[in-house]
C-alpha cells in the first residue's frame, strides 16, 4: 500500500509539473518555435509517409494479433512477448482515446492553421482528430514506452531517449507545439505505465 501511494504522490507531482509546463509553453513559447522552425519543417514533411500514424498503428495492430494467434497456439508467450503485445494494444487504445475524445474536448489549431491565420487557443468542444492537442503521436510512442518503462526498468533511459528525439522531430518538422507534445507524452507514458501495472497485478509479474 504504501509504494502504491508514494506511486501517486510521484503521478501527482508529475502532473501538476507537467500542467505548469503546458500552460507556460502554451503562452509564450509554442508559437515563437513554430515559427521559427516552419521553413525547415518544409524538408521533413515527407517523413509523414513512413512515420504517420496509420502506419505505426497498423504494425501495432498487425503485431498484436500475431502474438495473440501465437499465444493461442502455443499455449504460452515470452515475458518479452507479452510486454511487447501489452505495449501494442496499450498504445493503440491510449491513441484512440486522445484522437476521439481530448482532441475534439480541447480544439486547439495545427501550427499550419496558426501559420495561415487561426488563433492559437483551446476551443473546447469545438475540436476534431486532426487538432493539435495533445500529440497523437506522442500519447502512440509513449504508452508504447510505458509499458517497458514499467515491466523492464532498464528500458527507462533508452525510451525518454527515444521520445525525446521524437517530440523534437515533430516540433521542428512543424506538425506540433511544444506543449503539444508535452502532454501527449504525460497522457501516454501515464497510460502505458497504468498498463504495465495492471498486467504486473494480474500475473504476478516481476522485473
Amino acid at each position: 500500500m504504501k509504494t502504491f501511494l508514494e506511486f501517486v504522490r510521484l503521478w501527482l507531482l508529475a502532473f501538476v509539473m507537467c500542467a505548469a509546463g503546458v500552460a507556460l509553453s502554451f503562452a509564450l513559447i509554442d508559437v515563437p518555435v513554430a515559427m521559427h522552425f516552419w521553413r525547415i519543417g518544409h524538408f521533413l514533411h515527407h517523413l509523414n509517409t513512413a512515420f504517420g500514424a496509420s502506419v505505426i498503428l497498423t504494425l501495432e495492430s498487425a503485431v498484436a494479433i500475431g502474438l495473440v494467434l501465437a499465444r493461442v497456439l502455443r499455449g504460452h508467450l515470452s515475458r518479452g512477448a507479452e510486454a511487447l503485445a501489452i505495449a501494442c494494444v496499450a498504445s493503440i487504445c491510449t491513441y484512440g482515446i486522445n484522437s476521439e475524445v481530448l482532441k475534439p474536448l480541447f480544439g486547439v489549431p495545427t501550427p499550419s492553421d496558426v501559420v495561415e491565420g487561426a488563433r492559437h487557443a483551446f476551443n473546447f468542444m469545438m475540436g476534431s482528430a486532426e487538432s493539435s492537442f495533445p500529440s497523437g503521436h506522442m500519447t502512440l510512442a509513449g504508452a508504447f514506452a510505458g509499458v517497458f518503462m514499467r515491466l523492464h526498468r532498464a528500458s527507462f533511459w533508452p525510451f525518454t531517449a527515444l521520445l525525446a528525439l521524437a517530440a523534437c522531430m515533430l516540433i521542428v518538422g512543424g506538425w506540433h507545439f511544444v506543449s503539444d507534445v508535452v502532454a501527449g507524452t504525460f497522457i501516454g507514458v501515464s497510460a502505458g505505465i497504468l498498463a504495465g501495472e495492471v498486467w504486473t497485478v494480474h500475473t504476478g509479474y516481476t522485473n
